[in-house]
């Protein structure tokens, strides 16, 4: 397992080793069970799966990299490195300037920008056309592109099935930076479309079958098709690729209700004894989907199942991921999402991301009264270990009587 070089000030002294320790003992990741820190008075079930992955890790280990290596140079990130505020925040307090915001407006023209300039490619990766702008300038984009690997993942099997005569369904949301950069890439082979959910899939489905009118796709899938995308020729044959931190269910439960459709509308039902086979009609991509947001997501569910008093959720509010996990809780338990400790204002109150409305609200009497106190804690896979050691102590510091850390952590050396 490789091992990266990010600042110490991300770790911590409490989530890190507990996390090391579970990884020692479940080296296959098959156990998702929750760990248990009872401090008397509050206990916390953390799930098993959390935090920065792979990509991340390897995309902060890339830009302090970039940092360092460049003394006195101007460094620019294409946009948001990874969506936390934290992370986001102590870059720009180093000189690091944003090019874009996440919603792709153009914060600091091109133009601007020099041969000599430093510019690092986020993890969510980024566009061909913007590539294209940045290599005609001089800059060089290689160095420092931190594309998360299983993003590109998604790329090469879009090109694959695109060469293949497929046409690609992408499972995103279409204003995110990954979506943007899936769509990008996957045009370039095949003809493709945007789905941000089931409700869109049903409605391509009715193109797929001929009950709506091709005309209206274009209204309907407005921004979500590449040029010259001809509904009654491009939807014979398609596979389904996704934005890697959408809810895995969701991106299967797409992909296995169009390939049903395909079956009923192509008479494949009975495929064995036919020539054509459903694989004529629809593209295996089971591999795109990503082993952290799998692994983070099913350790959700493996943390549902054990009864507490409510959720706290750390990340970034424009993380999607993090989202998908506040979602999940909240469907069985009051559910808080907030990005640090500092949200927590008191015993009493606390001020967390309302994902209905997008903005913060602030609620009393989120810890009941009766003791011992049971708190599910989880957070995205762009939150630094730091952030939930952070809300951990914050929240056992409201119980003058709970055991200390060192007495709860003595389990796990």
């Amino acid at each position: 397992m490789k091992s990266f070089n990010i600042p110490d000030y991300y770790r911590s002294t409490i989530i890190t080793p507990l996390k090391e320790f579970r990884r020692k003992r479940d080296k296959l990741k098959r156990d998702f069970t929750p760990t248990l820190l009872d401090f008397g008075p509050v206990r916390f079930y953390l799930a098993r799966h959390f935090g920065f992955c792979y990509g991340v890790e390897n995309a902060v280990e890339i830009a302090y990299k970039a940092i360092d290596e460049n003394p006195g140079r101007r460094i620019f990130l294409l946009s948001e490195m990874i969506h936390n505020p934290d992370v986001n925040a102590d870059l720009l307090s180093r000189g690091v300037q944003f090019l874009m915001s996440t919603s792709g407006e153009q914060l600091i023209p091109f133009s601007e920008l020099t041969p000599a300039d430093v510019v690092i490619i986020p993890a969510f990766g980024t566009t061909l056309e913007t590539y294209q702008q940045l290599a005609a300038i001089g800059v060089d984009i290689e160095k420092y592109d931190t594309t998360c690997p299983f993003v590109e993942k998604v790329w090469n099997k879009a090109t694959q099935i695109g060469q293949k005569n497929y046409t690609v369904v992408v499972h995103g949301k279409p204003s995110h930076e990954e979506t943007r950069a899936t769509f990008s890439h996957s045009k370039e082979a095949a003809p493709t479309v945007v789905v941000k959910n089931m409700a869109q899939a049903e409605r391509l489905a009715r193109y797929i079958t001929g009950e709506a009118n091709a005309e209206e796709f274009f209204t309907e899938f407005a921004g979500q098709y590449s040029e010259g995308f001809d509904p009654t020729r491009d939807l014979q044959r398609i596979g389904v690729v996704n934005q890697t931190t959408m809810l895995a269910s969701d991106t299967q439960g797409i992909a296995d209700y169009l390939k049903r459709v395909m079956m009923t509308h192509y008479n494949l039902t009975d495929a064995a004894d036919r020539v054509e086979t459903i694989e004529d009609r629809f593209a295996n991509t089971r591999d795109t989907l990503c082993y952290a947001t799998n692994d983070n997501q099913d350790a959700t569910y493996a943390l549902l199942d054990y009864p507490a008093d409510l959720a706290v959720v750390a990340g970034g509010y424009n993380s999607s991921n993090t989202s998908h996990i506040v979602d999940l809780c909240a469907e069985k338990l009051p559910t808080y999402f907030i990005e640090s400790d500092q949200k927590i204002l008191s015993p009493e109150l606390i001020r967390h991301f309302d994902l209905s409305s997008k903005q913060e609200i602030v609620t009393e009497g989120y810890l009941p009264q009766q003791r011992p106190v049971t708190i599910l804690l989880t957070c995205g896979a762009s939150c630094p270990d730091a952030v939930v050691e952070g809300i951990l102590n914050r929240l056992v510091g409201f119980f003058p009587d709970a055991k200390p850390v060192s007495a709860v952590m003595e389990d796990f050396q």
